[in-house]
């Protein structure tokens, strides 16, 4: 079974209900339950959550939602891995073995079907057990800098004060938009951000985390624009 797994936790605390606000006219939720349908690639697409309301709304655009996730995988402090493991084992002891699970976050309405594929593929094609959107730094991180306590500016690596951009590494963080793993990665907790991975690199235009308003704000203009831009090819 190929499994897209969709966590959405009721209890969002910067953007209250964040995971069905409506974003560009549909429920957050909405736009990543849609893309997996469109990607084809899963024999089912469910949601875990532990909110009644998140579970309608989930059902109404097309996802299933065969259990209610536990409350001690409800807190703020537990983490993705031991989610999408609970929703792996409760799928397989319920409906047979789990062969792929793709972790797809709620809050990812930039992503494409396309994209989930590709990830699919990649990770068939390797021998990794995780394949995952990655995005490069808008700047260099080597010459990032805090601000002191005292209102002064101090670098992270002032080593690094004379290097040229063109000559720094390129460095990488995560998109945001969704983890393929296989279902015994996912059980056994195999790290994500190890040799574990393998990774499928996004343009930054089409990555947003949405944690604050002003992260709603710009993703929404941002979706709006794509979406335009998208129109006037086809």
């Amino acid at each position: 079974m190929k499994l897209a797994i969709i966590p959405a936790r009721g209890g969002s605390k910067r953007i209250p209900r964040k995971n069905i606000k409506l974003f560009c006219g549909k429920p957050m939720i909405a736009w990543p339950i849609e893309a997996a349908q469109a990607s084809g690639c899963f024999d089912r697409i469910i949601v875990s959550t532990d909110d009644a309301e998140i579970a309608e709304v989930a059902r109404v655009h097309g996802a299933e939602v065969p259990f209610i996730r536990p409350s001690e995988l409800s807190d703020d402090y537990t983490g993705t891995i031991p989610v999408v493991a609970h929703a792996v084992g409760w799928m397989a002891e319920q409906f047979g073995p789990v062969e792929f699970a793709c972790c797809l976050y709620a809050t990812a309405p930039f992503v494409r079907a396309q994209d989930l594929l590709h990830g699919l593929d990649l990770l068939q094609r390797s021998d990794a057990q995780y394949a995952f959107t990655v995005t490069n730094f808008a700047a260099p991180v080597q010459r990032s800098f805090r601000i002191t306590e005292q209102r002064r500016i101090e670098m992270f690596n002032p080593e690094q004060f004379n290097t040229r951009s063109q000559d720094l590494e390129e460095i990488y963080h995560d998109a945001g938009q969704f983890y393929w793993g296989l279902a015994q990665a996912w059980l056994t907790s195999r790290p994500l951000y190890s040799e574990c991975a393998t990774p499928l690199v996004l343009p930054r235009y089409r990555v947003q985390d949405v944690d604050t308003q002003d992260d709603w704000i710009r993703a929404e203009l941002m979706f709006e624009i794509l979406n335009q831009s998208t129109q006037r090819k086809s």
